[in-house]
């Protein structure tokens, strides 16, 4: 029990040796950053970076590099911030560390204070969400994709911030945004479309949950739309009649209703595409033989749900998982 005891005390006190080390290097880093030394406080973060992860400290590593590129950022060095943000993925990885709200929490911060239009956010973003999914395959953790979501829809980039609330599990996020979206960007006339594709793509998605809510959220607070249901608008009701459905899980229920509204459903191509996956996966109707996507329709098809065969085939029968995404 003594030694047990000892042990312990020295590893507490070389715990706090390595935090007054890493704090005092923090020291002089900082000070070379506030000279205007940037090349320099880059090159000793590098050097520092993979010293820490040649002795297997992980979390010193990732530390450091994350107050770094925050002091880069806060100094306007895009490009050795964004260096440093890379090497705290790399951390991340090689250290296999657990995916926690505050590492995504993390993570959403230095997304935001990235230059929006640099390649390196695209390349950091790609990165963080493969490693936020666990090794699992799927397209990231929906934590990270509603703070990604959010930073983007604060940007008024509304289509990237659209993909995003698709991945995550915050329907009214994604519904509070649409509405900006529409009002902003939309005609008055395409109130309707704006939900009802965020509506079936949910549902492709096998989320019911977040289709109902970004529904109900969206019509009403929608200025432009009355009270309902039942709506003014034919598509709003086809939608919330599906949504019915789809709790029903009758096929004649929902192929009458595909019949009755093929005016509306003829507004955009994409409806009936949906449509044919949500026959698939909430009401038994068989895949197609041969598929008929093609051009543009199947282009945007496979990047929402993945439809290759393969991948089809491999899917699981539990309606709450995710179809995979290419």
């Amino acid at each position: 029990m003594a030694a047990a005891a000892m042990a312990e005390q020295e590893g507490a006190r070389n715990g706090a040796r390595n935090r007054g080390g890493v704090q005092r290097v923090e020291g002089k880093l900082r000070a070379s950053v506030e000279k205007g030394d940037y090349y320099e406080a880059h090159q000793m973060y590098r050097t520092l970076f993979f010293r820490y992860m040649s002795q297997s400290k992980h979390a010193e590593a990732r530390e450091l590099m994350y107050s770094g590129a925050l002091l880069f950022f806060s100094h306007g060095q895009q490009n050795s911030a964004a260096d440093l943000c890379m090497l705290v993925l790399e951390a991340l990885e090689k250290a296999e560390a657990d995916v926690g709200d505050d590492l995504l929490e993390n993570l959403a911060k230095v997304f935001s204070l990235m230059d929006p239009n640099s390649p390196e956010r695209v390349a950091f973003v790609s990165r963080a969400l493969k490693w936020s999914s666990g090794g699992s395959g799927k397209l990231g953790h929906p934590r990270l994709h509603q703070l990604l979501a959010l930073t983007l829809w604060k940007e008024q980039n509304y289509c990237e911030s659209r993909y995003h609330f698709l991945h995550s599990a915050d329907g009214e996020g994604c519904a509070n945004m649409l509405v900006e979206y529409s009002t902003a960007r939309g005609f008055r006339s395409e109130v309707d479309m704006f939900v009802a594709q965020a509506v079936l793509q949910f549902l492709c998605l096998k989320n019911k949950s977040s289709a109902l809510v970004v529904f109900t959220t969206y019509t009403q607070k929608h200025p432009s739309i009355e009270d309902g249901p039942p709506f003014v608008q034919p598509l709003l009701n086809f939608i919330w009649f599906l949504l019915l459905a789809v709790d029903g899980g009758k096929l004649a229920v929902f192929t009458v209703l595909c019949e009755q509204y093929q005016p509306s459903l003829r507004r955009d191509p994409m409806y009936n595409e949906y449509l044919d996956r949500i026959g698939q996966l909430f009401f038994g109707v068989p895949p197609k033989q041969t598929s008929s996507y093609g051009g543009l329709l199947g282009n945007l098809l496979s990047s929402l749900m993945g439809s290759s065969e393969q991948e089809e085939g491999e899917e699981s029968q539990d309606d709450s998982s995710p179809i995979e995404l290419d």
